[in-house]
């Protein structure tokens, strides 16, 4: 490995958030920042914005782009807008506005550099329903509603691969600190973690500087695959963290000189990679809703959330799984649950119950992958548990056995998710029609992209046979 450039350490006291643009200025000085970034997630959870001086952000932090960042698709194209806004439209500019308690430094930054999430709006105020922030906004409105609040503990898994810049060559795993890579599965292997010892001190570093939370890192089951884990806490700033974690990670994998991948399957023979949500919720007092107060056995409405998401699982498949290479995770065999079944302590499921205390009793979805927007992903898995409250939905018995034998219980492709996410109206209200019929044109052209690539395998198995 290469020695980095030194990086000028900003005043930690204050690791993210403020509350006024005040208290940035204060905080600007105070890190001796000149530069900042104003970010907006995209439908792919990629960083769009603006790079401008502080001091111009100071005078206006509200800052116009054109609304087609949000139809952008992952390879930079853009989809037919007949049907969801005209060509005018999509060119047209709307105000995104920093939500200051985002505020946080960027630590592999050459200068002393700041960073800030935005949300979106027309210019009448509206809230641009495109956008993922707002979506996951509206769905939290709705357990606003009720008096409820989610809580949620994002887990994400990723591989960190050898420098890849030809793309028809597969993914290799990098060499560690003792110059070999791994050659066989080292699930949570302490050694195997401690071959890339530097590379995770600058990213626990990073990550506190940026108030990212981490609980723990661990070696998951696949050559070079990691898994962190987030604290638990509000959906939204839990979809910040997973947005700027993956940022980071990626970040502090260049400068060590490899990849880190948050492809939901890099590589053929190895396992995919999860994105698995974490959810329990809580009511006015703070209480568990998933327990009862008194005697602390599970509710009627910890069993509807479950059925919401049974029910809605194939529904949301497309959010949860939103490219073609997604699906080749959900495969029997793979390790990933490929079913709507749940159960106790059974990673078999596509909904796992873990052992808990009644005060900390939740649900784990084990199906979204980690190529997931985060946003998105949590709004979606909240939004199926929410329909399953309102509806009173009741869910299959538990299955204590490898759910796994049951078949394939999900979409097979992104074409067939986006047929059941298009036709799931309770889904399409939650979420809001501007941002399905967004989502559905902006997945439909990258499907479409896809399937004018050819691959290896037609040419190994077809060139001369058929």
């Amino acid at each position: 490995m290469k020695p980095r450039h030194k990086k000028a350490k900003p005043d930690q006291r204050i690791n993210r958030g403020v509350a006024s643009l005040e208290e940035a200025q204060a905080w600007f000085a105070r890190q001796n920042i000149e530069e900042i970034e104003c970010v907006v997630p995209d439908l792919a959870g990629v960083a769009r914005g603006k790079i401008m001086p502080v001091r111009k952000f100071l005078g206006m932090p509200t800052m116009n782009l054109p609304l087609a960042i949000f139809y952008q698709t992952i390879t930079g194209d853009f989809p037919e807008f007949e049907g969801v806004v005209n060509a005018v439209q999509s060119d047209t500019d709307i105000f995104v506005t920093p939500d200051l308690a985002t505020l946080a430094v960027v630590p592999w930054a050459q200068d002393p550099t700041a960073q800030v999430i935005h949300d979106a709006f027309h210019p009448d105020g509206r809230p641009v329903e495109e956008s993922p922030r707002q979506v996951l906004r509206r769905v939290l409105a709705l357990y606003a509603g009720k008096d409820w609040t989610p809580i949620v503990a994002p887990e994400l898994e990723f591989y960190l691969v050898e420098r890849n810049i030809d793309p028809d060559y597969p993914l290799k795993p990098p060499i560690g600190r003792s110059g070999r890579p791994e050659t066989g599965r080292q699930g949570y292997s302490i050694s195997a973690v401690n071959e890339f010892d530097a590379l995770f001190e600058d990213m626990y570093e990073y990550s506190e500087r940026q108030g990212l939370e981490i609980d723990t890192l661990i070696h998951e089951s696949g050559v070079a695959q990691m898994e962190i884990n987030l604290r638990h806490g509000p959906p939204l700033e839990l979809a910040d963290q997973v947005f700027m974690f993956k940022r980071t990670i990626r970040e502090v994998a260049l400068e060590h000189e490899i990849y880190a991948t948050f492809m939901a399957k890099p590589m053929a023979s190895e396992p995919g990679s999860a994105m698995h949500i974490h959810q329990s919720i809580v009511d006015a007092d703070g209480h568990n809703l998933f327990s009862h107060p008194r005697t602390g056995e599970e509710t009627a409405l910890f069993h509807n959330f479950i059925a919401g998401q049974q029910t809605y699982l194939p529904a949301i498949m497309a959010i949860l799984a939103p490219y073609v290479n997604s699906y080749r995770r959900i495969a029997r065999g793979s390790g990933a649950p490929v079913n709507t079944q749940w159960g106790y302590d059974n990673r078999t499921c596509g909904l796992r119950v873990p052992p808990s205390n009644p005060a900390n009793r939740r649900l784990e979805n084990r199906i979204p992958s980690s190529d997931a927007n985060p946003y998105l992903a949590i709004a979606a898995a909240l939004a199926a548990g929410y329909l399953g409250m309102v509806q009173g939905l009741n869910p299959s018995d538990p299955v204590a056995t490898d759910a796994s034998v049951r078949g394939i219980e999900l979409p097979r492709s992104l074409s067939e998710s986006l047929r059941l996410f298009e036709a799931c109206e309770p889904l399409v209200e939650i979420l809001g029609s501007n941002f399905c019929q967004a989502y559905d044109k902006v997945k439909e052209a990258e499907y479409e992209t896809f399937m004018r690539t050819i691959s290896p395998w037609e040419r190994e198995f077809l060139l001369l046979n058929v």
